[in-house]
């Protein structure tokens, strides 16, 4: 069936402006009053929501880091992943500006952080934040596709993956107030004070996390009935010279780690 491309930039530009509301918009409109557990729920509930929501259209990625990993499995076309991470950008922009229009009118706002996420001040380093934006980045992936697999129990994927968004949250906040989507920590940096360093310090919350949707990939290869040829892995030069098998059920993952890293 031919995608209309115009329903899935419009899908994940709705699903991303969702998210960023019941995300960002939670945080900073009743951060104080509901806390982590409640700024987690909200962008778990965001993804749930839109899962079933938007899901039959697009895909339901609202992330980038999310978009690449389908990308790379070759469960969407590469005209999809335009139009959806475009849809995504937009669609995070448009949310942080709702959010800004709301909350200004508060008498005593100031943009101040706007939820974006920062390793300065309060928060862990450089060094943990390129830890935790790859390693759950990479569950985030994981779980997603595993959730399209055709062993998954069909109608809970929505579920799986809200919940799994909701504890991302909740372990990595305190670190670096949790990326994972590049989409949302634009849109939240866009908005937030100069002062704060949130967009001099965008870059890693763009990287960090597609690092990690490459390494969720391959981590999900390896438990997968899938082989290395049938993803964009192994297109990269080198990614097949040295064959590492591994038999798995009555498959095998042709798995040269240290050759798909190069």
């Amino acid at each position: 069936m031919e995608q209309n491309h115009g329903r899935i930039f419009t899908a994940e530009m709705v699903g991303t402006g969702v998210l960023m509301l019941g995300g960002p918009g939670t945080a900073i409109f009743a951060g104080d009053q509901v806390g982590t557990l409640g700024v987690s729920l909200g962008f778990g509930f965001s993804v749930l929501i839109m899962a079933y929501v938007i899901g039959p259209v697009s895909g339901c990625h609202i992330n980038p880091a999310i978009t690449l990993a389908m990308l790379i499995t070759r469960k969407v076309t590469r005209a999809h992943a335009v139009f959806a991470v475009v849809g995504q950008v937009v669609g995070a922009v448009a949310g942080a500006l709702i959010i800004f229009g709301i909350a200004n009118g508060r008498d005593d706002f100031e943009r101040g952080q706007f939820a974006a996420n920062l390793w300065s001040g309060p928060y862990f380093g450089l060094g943990a934040t390129m830890v935790a934006e790859v390693v759950l980045t990479a569950l985030l992936v994981f779980v997603m596709l595993g959730t399209t697999s055709l062993r998954f129990a069909t109608g809970m994927g929505g579920i799986v993956v809200g919940l799994t968004v909701a504890l991302i949250h909740l372990i990595s906040i305190p670190v670096d107030n949790t990326s994972v989507n590049p989409a949302r920590s634009i849109g939240s940096a866009l908005f937030a004070d100069t002062s704060t360093g949130a967009l001099e310090q965008l870059w890693a919350f763009i990287v960090f996390p597609l690092i990690g949707s490459v390494v969720g990939v391959i981590a999900w290869l390896a438990i997968d009935d899938a082989e290395l040829e049938s993803t964009m892995l192994a297109e990269v030069p080198g990614a097949l010279d040295a064959r590492d098998t591994i038999v798995i059920g009555t498959g095998e993952v042709v798995l040269g780690v240290e050759d798909a890293l190069d």
